[in-house]
């Protein structure tokens, strides 16, 4: 199952939606708010504690997720990336991360709902449900 991903590129939609979660995880530890926001589609939806958050546009979620994640955040790695249901154009991913202080201790194991699509031949986050704050 191959297809046009828009970059010049080709591969099948799991290959792609864990390609932009590498992304997203790398960008995100190094700080890289344009890296960051080239791994979401917006408007990008989170819901968590029963709110719904909308980012219409890259601006705000860098920040957003900093603020969130908690004194000494310090980086965070995927433990695991599980396929729940994948089609040409959209994933479904059950995923498992951890948030780390600098020296590594944990700050907490969480889990989500990631759903990567491809819209106007770009393959990134479109939205997620998590139970981390």
């Amino acid at each position: 199952m191959n297809n046009s991903n828009g970059d010049g590129s080709v591969g099948d939609p799991v290959s792609r939606a864990k390609g932009v979660m590498a992304a997203h995880i790398a960008a995100l530890n190094a700080g890289d708010e344009a890296g960051l926001a080239a791994t979401l589609h917006f408007p990008h939806y989170r819901l968590s504690g029963g709110s719904l958050k909308t980012w219409d546009g890259p601006g705000q979620y860098l920040a957003d997720f900093l603020a969130r994640a908690g004194n000494g955040w310090h980086h965070s790695a995927w433990d695991s990336l599980d396929v729940i249901a994948a089609e040409p154009g959209k994933v479904h991913l059950d995923v498992r991360f951890t948030r780390y202080r600098e020296d590594n201790s944990v700050l907490g194991k969480f889990r989500s709902l990631w759903v990567i699509a491809e819209i106007n031949g770009v393959w990134a986050a479109q939205l997620r449900s998590s139970f981390a704050p």
